[in-house]
C-alpha cells in the first residue's frame, strides 16, 4: 500500500524534485509568501525541501547526513507562518501537484502529508 514512508519507490527522486521544482517557480511571484524567501537563498531553499522530501518519502538520507535532525518547528521559528501563509503553502503545493500530473494515488499521498506539514508549521496567530 502507497504512503508517505515509500512514495520514493513511485516517483523516484526526480519525480519528487519535479514537484519541488514546480512549486519553487511560483515562489517570487506570490505576494504573502515570496518575501519569506530571500531571493538569494531561493535555489537553496528548493534543495533543502528536496532533500527533506526525498529522505521523509522513504529515499536515501542524504537529508539527515547534510542537516540532522529535520526539526521543521524550529527551523521554521523565525518565520511568522500565520494560518493564511499555510493555507497560501497548500495552495501553491496543490498548483505543483496538479501540474506534474501525479496519479490520483499519489496525489491523495501527497495531499494529505503536506496538508499536515502546512498545519503542523503554523507558529502565529
Amino acid at each position: 500500500m502507497l504512503s508517505e514512508n515509500n512514495l520514493v519507490t513511485v516517483l523516484g527522486v526526480g519525480g519528487i524534485e519535479r514537484l519541488v521544482a514546480a512549486f519553487y517557480r511560483q515562489i517570487p511571484g506570490d505576494d504573502l509568501l515570496g518575501p519569506m524567501y530571500p531571493a538569494e537563498d531561493l535555489a537553496g531553499a528548493e534543495e533543502r525541501l528536496g532533500l527533506f522530501l526525498v529522505f521523509r518519502f522513504g529515499g536515501p538520507q542524504d537529508y539527515m547526513q547534510r542537516r540532522g535532525h529535520p526539526a521543521l518547528r524550529m527551523r521554521h521559528a523565525p518565520f511568522a507562518v500565520t494560518q493564511a501563509a499555510g493555507d497560501r503553502w497548500m495552495q501553491l503545493m496543490e498548483n505543483a501537484i496538479v501540474e506534474c500530473e501525479f496519479s490520483e494515488e499519489v496525489q491523495g499521498v501527497l495531499r494529505g502529508f503536506l496538508g499536515n506539514v502546512a498545519t503542523f508549521l503554523i507558529n502565529r496567530q
